[in-house]
Parts: C-alpha cells; structure tokens; sequence
C-alpha cells in the first residue's frame, strides 16, 4: 500500500519545491507582477476569475470532446478496415505517417477560413490532433494478436470480420488505451489552438485577451484550468482502461 503513496508524494513534493522556488524568486527578485506574477498571485487571480473561466471552459469542453469522440471512431473505423485489407493499409498508413510532418498550426487558420469561426473548425483541430495516436496504437495492437488464436479461429471458419472482433480488438485494447491517453492529454491543447486563430468565446479566447492586455496571472490561471482538464481527462481514460480490461491490469499486478 505504501508504493502508490510514494508515486504520488514524489511528483506532488517537486511540484511543490518548485512553487517555493518560484515564489522566492520573484519575492527577492521584485519581478514586477506584469512579467511574472508569483504562485500566490495565480492562485489568487484564479479564484477571482473562477466563474469567467467555468465560462470559456465550456466552449472548449464542447470542442475537446466532441473532437476526440470523433477522432476516436475515425481512428477505430479506420483501424479495422486496414486490418481488414493490407493494399488498404499499405496505401494510407504512409500517408497518415506524412501528415503528421504538416504542423496543425498551419492548418488551423484555413479550417476556419472553410469552415468560419463556430465550433466545427475547433471540432476539426481537436480530431487531427487526436487521431494520429490512437489510429496508430489500435493497428500496431491489433497487429499483435496471438497467431495462434486467429489461426484457430480461421481453422473453425470464421471470417476476417469474425476475427478482428474476437481476437484483434481485444488484443489492441492495451495499445488503444495507451494511444487513447496521448490523443486525450492533447485535446484541450487542441481545441486551444483553435480558439487562438478565431472565436467567441473558450479558454483560448480569454488567454489571448489576457495576454494582450499583458494580465499574465489570468494566463495562468487559464494554464491551470488546461492542465487540470487534461490531467481530468486522463483520469477518466485509465479509469475506463481498468474497468475494460480487467484482467489486463491484473496480470500487470501478478507480474
């Protein structure tokens, strides 16, 4: 019971470290607030903006599930059909390997030239920078399916759909998960990028309003909005993880 304990003090104790450093530093330093504000003054700007945030945060909420549930059956969907057939896989799993070389950046303000300034372009981003991944994790899992089940299977008479359903998704529910909790730690950061280049309203908005009016401790209590959110999303991904795969985590824990 001690080991979990120690794998949470240890990440909490240095983030606190470095906090104490932080706010030292700029104490002693008498770095004006505009430039670095200290820990205490994020904090206490944070609680003072709490329900603007709670405001912006649900338009990129919206944006960033909306994105990775649709990244996720893309990614799923597509998985299954190069499985299915490799003169498919051959010719999209390179160019799904040349997209990533195309930064999402660069693409985000033609998304919103195409597709003006409401919530599909933001939907979009979030997808693309998603979908790499996941599609890649649930190919290379499926691709590790036992040979000696799917030879079974194929012995028995089953079909190809047969198979992918029996012993390939299964079998890439562990590499899923783990491209999942990737895409999901990039979501909000995605749906970010999209609200920086055109929106009403979401996180992104409010930083850039911030940061132009140079209120860099409302920055950062956005920063920490995205990263609890991310750090939120990951949760649920692992909680989700261990309740699919059972008797995964519990080999792990044998081991």
């Amino acid at each position: 019971m001690t080991l979990p304990f120690k794998k949470a003090t240890t990440p909490l104790s240095l983030m606190l470290s470095l906090l104490i450093i932080w706010q030292a530093v700029v104490q002693l330093s008498n770095i004006p607030e505009w430039l670095l504000p200290s820990p205490v003054r994020v904090l206490t700007t944070f609680w003072e903006v709490l329900p603007l945030l709670l405001h912006h945060s649900q338009s990129t909420l919206l944006a960033t599930g909306a994105g990775l549930l649709t990244a996720i059956t893309v990614a799923v969907a597509l998985a299954a059909v190069m499985d299915f057939s490799p003169c498919v896989k051959q010719g999209v799993y390179p160019l799904l390997v040349i997209s990533q070389t195309i930064p999402i950046i660069s693409i985000a303000p033609l998304l919103i030239i195409w597709l003006g300034f409401g919530l599909l372009p933001k939907v979009v981003v979030v997808a693309l920078v998603c979908f790499f991944p996941i599609v890649v994790s649930m190919v290379e899992g499926m691709e590790s399916a036992d040979p000696g089940m799917v030879n079974l299977l194929r012995v028995m008479g089953s079909s190809r759909w047969q198979i992918i359903k029996l012993v390939r998704f299964p079998a890439a529910l562990p590499s899923f998960f783990a491209g999942l909790k990737i895409g999901g730690t990039y979501a909000v950061m995605g749906a970010v990028i999209g609200e920086w280049l055109g929106a009403a309203s979401g996180l992104g908005v409010f930083m850039t309003r911030a940061s132009y009016a140079y209120q860099l401790d409302r920055v950062l209590a956005a920063i920490l909005v995205i990263s609890l959110v991310s750090l939120l999303i990951f949760a649920l991904i692992e909680t989700t993880a261990r309740l699919s795969m059972p008797w995964y985590y519990k080999e792990r824990r044998t081991k």
